[in-house]
């Protein structure tokens, strides 16, 4: 087992270069299946999830090679539409996207339902209802989901909710359906257009990414192309949090600002001074405490609920009583039991949570929820006085690459510490 030790009280002062984007790269990586050749897939993030969609991809007879850190080349010629098994997908809730992948270049997919971190229900009815819509049979058994079709033929799709998930999906499923498909109310996250981007790179005429409304016209064929994922907008925005909530001077590369842009209008509510450059931002936090601020997440372009638990983490010491309204997700407050062993002062009430600053966090043993809870406990640590040590990073290591390695260089006191489990 490891941990995280980490000896608060030092302020940040550096540069942190950003990785690529987890959200577009675990869509991007499963979609290289549709050339049936080579694709070069660069800015890769070596994290665990990344890690765990390569092996999938290998079982279903994919050839998978690391020729240089961050980049994948993929090749397809020899992929199977095999089932994928409760034991590959539990740990990894973008494993659905390759229900669209096999659906789309197969006309069969057999997937289990997908793991990842829980944090209140995480239905699939969307996927299933854009499946069906393109000519899909989808029943489920034995936990496991299975989409069949003679062809896909496009179809003019309205989701119920926005969802980012089924977003991708149904784009994956139908970038080889017959005819014009139509997404509306589409989720119009950064990471949706970076998928359409690569896809449109592959051959793929899909138009309107970003918006409320796509259109996907299908086409016969994929080839292979080299592309580039995006920056990791909630890693920048994660070490944007800390840098404010300790205090120094941080500059923060490889970046696209616009995508930030929701983070850095909160840390200015806060009194904290962001300045944006073309592909870096830089935060400084310096002198009085950061002041109490109302945040309340949304779909893009508002604030993003995977910023939720780091944000909150910052307002336990500000000055006065902060509002966090959590609009996206149930039970996303279940970190705020690992903040209150610190010393956090934070009443929860149904999907709202009212933090009252505190002087200072306190170091206590702690444990990481989920991913973005566990990066909480990271700065919650970078906060406190004394020695905090964050357990199950298991969780963390799914979206953040290198993370002891970037927070070490700008100045914080953090370890990697392997121990045996009692």
């Amino acid at each position: 087992m490891e941990k995280y030790v980490i000896h608060g009280g030092n302020k940040l002062n550096g540069t942190i270069n950003i990785s690529g984007a987890k959200n577009a790269a675990l869509a991007i990586i499963p979609a290289a299946l549709f050339a049936r050749e080579k694709c070069r897939i660069e800015n890769v993030p070596d994290i665990s999830d990344v890690r765990t969609m390569t092996k999938i991809l290998r079982y279903l007879g994919a050839e998978v090679s690391n020729p240089e850190k961050g980049v994948l080349v993929i090749d397809g010629k020899n992929v199977k539409p095999l089932t994928i098994t409760d034991e590959m997908t539990r740990k990894l809730r973008a494993s659905y996207y390759l229900l669209g992948v096999l659906l789309g270049e197969f006309g069969q997919a057999a997937v289990a339902l997908p793991g990842g971190c829980y944090f209140g229900v995480r239905p699939v009815d969307q996927h299933i209802k854009g499946f069906e819509a393109l000519g899909a049979t989808v029943s489920t058994e034995n936990a496991v989901i299975n989409a069949t079709c003679d062809e896909l033929v496009a179809s003019s799709i309205y989701l119920d909710v926005v969802s980012v998930g089924a977003t991708m999906n149904v784009m994956l499923a139908a970038v080889k359906a017959k005819g014009k498909t139509v997404i509306e109310n589409a989720a119009r996250e950064p990471h949706i257009v970076d998928l359409a981007n690569f896809l449109n790179s592959m051959g793929a005429d899909i138009r309107g990414a970003g918006t409320e409304v796509i259109k996907i016209r299908g086409v016969e064929e994929l080839h292979g192309c080299t592309y580039s994922i995006i920056p990791d907008q909630i890693e920048a925005g994660t070490y944007m949090v800390a840098a404010a909530a300790v205090g120094g001077d941080v500059i923060i590369n490889n970046v696209i600002p616009k995508h930030l842009e929701s983070i850095t209008n909160k840390l200015e509510d806060c009194g904290v001074t962001v300045i944006e450059e073309d592909e870096s931002v830089r935060v400084i936090s310096e002198g009085c405490r950061p002041r109490a601020c109302r945040v309340k997440t949304t779909p893009h372009p508002g604030f993003p609920t995977d910023m939720q638990p780091q944000f909150a983490t910052l307002l336990c010491t500000c000055n006065g009583t902060s509002t966090v309204v959590e609009d996206v997700w149930d039970n996303r407050f279940k970190y705020v039991d690992q903040l209150r062993r610190m010393g956090a002062n934070i009443i929860v009430n149904g999907d709202t949570a009212l933090i009252t600053g505190v002087d200072k966090l306190h170091a206590a043993p702690v444990e990481a929820d989920d991913l973005r809870a566990g990066a909480a406990m990271v700065i919650a640590g970078l906060m406190a006085d004394g020695e905090t040590s964050v357990g199950n990073i298991k969780l963390i290591d799914r979206g953040y690459e290198d993370l002891v390695e970037k927070l070490t260089a700008v100045g914080a006191d953090i370890s990697r510490v392997t121990f045996e489990e009692d």
